[in-house]
């Protein structure tokens, strides 16, 4: 039994873990009531996997490899699925979870608009949508968000592989903002001025503090999880506060690239990671165009 006061919480949206495309359209095109016949009448049909499937996938073989090592641990991964679906018409959800055997704990079918408002009481420390509005709703709410885009994605084996961009992720804006203001030599001569002192947090912190936590429970040669920060800071003029900030956070990551502003698409196909956050739809679509799962944290 999983305890959400210890477990690491993800809430998915359906169509972030299912391909719901062509359902969405029926939505959108013949309404509510339509799509609720259809996924009635479809009920027994799995519907197929889309763009957070195999992290979720991942994140259920890293519960087992933390079983193994300890059957009493409860600092899990505990997946939510959270839609807007009514219940008669989440029947076809939670048969396709049954299908793929995904170890899904909780369904919650909320007719409301903003969803969103659950999150909290649920204790959840990521949450991934196909939709604008819940991520922002989200991330208002202090809950680490990201908005997934539906696309054909390998299914990476394991372990679970997360890369996280840094400024405006990991870590706060705050660099971005004196780049958009006074351009790259400002914001270099920013960094050297603040080298020694740690960054701020960004919106994705929180989940990636508690994902370093989990993997501590192995040593690092046989951890299930690894992880990786893939940013267009350039390391030898941006690269210290970055690695001086993780280390004030006790946050270790398995490998880092500096990427001087270099497109990252081709890195991310080498790592091949289950989830890639950023919060540039520039390289958000440079990812997607490698085949690479995405999350944009807007």
């Amino acid at each position: 039994q999983k305890d959400p006061s210890e477990a690491l919480v993800i809430a998915v949206t359906t169509r972030a873990i299912f391909n719901l495309e062509e359902e969405h359209k029926l939505y959108l095109q013949k309404g509510k009531e339509e799509y609720a016949r259809h996924q009635q009448a479809n009920q027994d049909k799995p519907l197929p996997p889309g763009t957070a499937f195999a992290f979720i996938q991942a994140a259920q073989y890293v519960n087992e490899k933390i079983l193994e090592s300890n059957p009493a641990e409860k600092d899990l991964f505990d997946i939510l699925v959270l839609s807007n679906n009514s219940p008669e018409s989440g029947t076809r959800i939670i048969n396709s979870a049954k299908h793929y055997g995904l170890e899904i704990s909780k369904f919650c079918f909320v007719s409301d608009e903003d969803s969103t408002q659950y999150l909290k009481s649920h204790g959840v420390k990521l949450f991934l949508s196909a939709d604008r509005t819940d991520v922002c709703n989200a991330l208002r709410r202090g809950v680490s968000s990201a908005l997934v885009f539906q696309q054909e994605v390998q299914a990476p084996s394991t372990p679970l592989r997360v890369v996280f961009d840094g400024d405006a992720v990991l870590f706060s804006s705050e660099t971005d903002q004196i780049f958009q203001e006074q351009g790259l030599e400002g914001a270099v001569q920013y960094e050297r001025a603040m080298e020694a002192v740690p960054m701020g947090e960004g919106p994705l912190k929180a989940f990636a503090m508690h994902l370093g936590k989990i993997c501590k429970k192995f040593n690092q040669e046989k951890s299930p999880i690894r992880t990786y920060l893939v940013t267009a800071r350039s390391g030898r003029d941006m690269g210290i506060r970055a690695i001086k900030t993780l280390r004030e956070w006790g946050l270790s990551i398995d490998e880092a690239f500096f990427m001087d502003g270099a497109p990252k698409g081709p890195i991310l196909a080498q790592i091949q990671p289950h989830i890639f956050f950023d919060d540039s739809l520039h390289n958000i679509q440079g990812a997607q165009d490698m085949g690479v799962p995405s999350a944009w944290v807007p």
